[in-house]
């Protein structure tokens, strides 16, 4: 008795439109050859008994999978938003995607080693922490897109990071703000280059004695421990309170300040902080910012400027009153209604539909005359900025 639990065949959709099983396959390939009536018989045969045609079965003994490959961070908000713009891109150029999850228990080795296994013809990988030299040897065996982050010798869709900075800067520097503080993401994809175009736009402005990057990262938390260090500081915008401070705070004192921190230097900050990361330093080993606390601050990403939001929230700061926070990317975080916060887009359709003619266009030897392809961002201004406080 046959198995009612069964995936239905292709000799059972024969034996139920009453024809030859070569006749059924030539119909469901879509192949001339078939009567309108043989063909109606055998496709409600198949939509009675549930049968749908195997292709990546017939793909896989053909030498192909159609497959894209795509490592991307499970935590990370931004790379949601990249996999859903893959999706669309490979559907249109007739792909399927295998996806595989970075995780804190996974890591990108892993990932990466799971889409080998399921014989994809190309890898996408966003935002990857591997090395320049590990991409390279894993490009000789399939073709490798790098999303959102530069690498060396390899093919690359990035965003202008510096550029976003800069329209950033301007932004709020159009709203009267002169201390316009960077948190910064260590050294997460693309945080380099967005720490050279805040400076380099700070410059422009002649701000560049207000010039202060914070140390955060790419998370909530990270986010919110950057706020409550810039929340130590005090404000020489209003003289006598700082930044935050409630009516019943005690006067002179800083919110959060512990007794024993050193006069005009921010709470935990070391002397011996690396170049481009450390706090408040340029590259040429001098403070650069006034010691007054931001009017305004740029976040490495919209994840991490939600803890920056959260904390400014519960100190009674309000936001963009007292300070303006713009953050980048534009994932779905920055347009919750709660949120609404200004930031820097990156153009997910664009890029993720480059990545994927990148993609193809190597699987199919394609000659490809540039490896780096940067796409500009643009500014969506919400409800996080505001005019600088008088």
């Amino acid at each position: 008795m046959a198995n009612a639990e069964a995936r239905p065949t292709l000799s059972d959709v024969a034996a139920r439109a009453g024809v030859s099983k070569s006749l059924v396959s030539l119909v469901m390939r879509g192949e001339p050859g078939a009567g309108a009536e043989t063909r109606r018989r055998v496709l409600d045969a198949a939509g009675e008994l549930g049968y749908h045609p195997d292709s990546r079965a017939r793909l896989l003994r053909s030498g192909r999978s159609r497959l894209l490959g795509v490592v991307f961070g499970i935590q990370h908000a931004f790379h949601v938003d990249l996999v859903t713009g893959l999706y669309t891109a490979a559907r249109a150029a007739g792909y399927e995607l295998a996806l595989s999850a970075v995780t804190p228990e996974r890591d990108e080795a892993e990932a990466t080693a799971s889409l080998l296994q399921d014989r994809c013809e190309a890898l996408i990988m966003c935002g990857p922490q591997t090395s320049a030299a590990r991409l390279t040897r894993l490009a000789t065996r399939l073709p490798v897109v790098v999303l959102a982050r530069d690498a060396r010798n390899a093919d690359v869709v990035r965003t202008a990071d510096a550029e976003g900075l800069r329209q950033a800067v301007e932004h709020l520097a159009g709203l009267g703000h002169r201390r316009i503080a960077h948190i910064d993401g260590g050294r997460a994809p693309g945080s380099a280059d967005r720490r050279r175009g805040y400076r380099a736009a700070m410059e422009a402005h002649g701000l560049a004695a207000h010039i202060r990057i914070v140390p955060g990262g790419l998370t909530e938390e990270e986010g919110a421990t950057a706020a409550r260090r810039l929340l130590t500081e005090k404000s020489d915008a209003t003289p006598g309170r700082p930044l935050g401070e409630k009516s019943d705070a005690t006067p002179g004192r800083p919110l959060g300040e512990k007794s024993d921190a050193t006069p005009g230097r921010p709470l935990g900050e070391k002397s011996d902080a690396g170049e481009g990361v450390a706090e408040g330093r340029s590259g040429g080993g001098r403070e650069d910012h006034d010691g007054g606390a931001p009017t305004a601050i740029t976040v490495f990403n919209d994840r991490c400027a939600t803890g920056v939001l959260d904390v400014l929230l519960r100190a009674g700061v309000r936001v963009p009153e007292e300070i303006s926070v713009v953050g980048f990317d534009d994932s779905h975080l920055a347009r919750l209604a709660h949120v609404n916060l200004t930031t820097i887009a990156q153009d997910v359709p664009a890029m993720t539909r480059l990545a994927v003619a990148r993609a193809v266009e190597r699987i199919d030897g394609a000659e490809v005359s540039h490896r780096g392809i940067v796409v500009p961002p643009h500014l969506v201004v919400r409800g996080t900025t505001g005019p600088a406080r008088t």
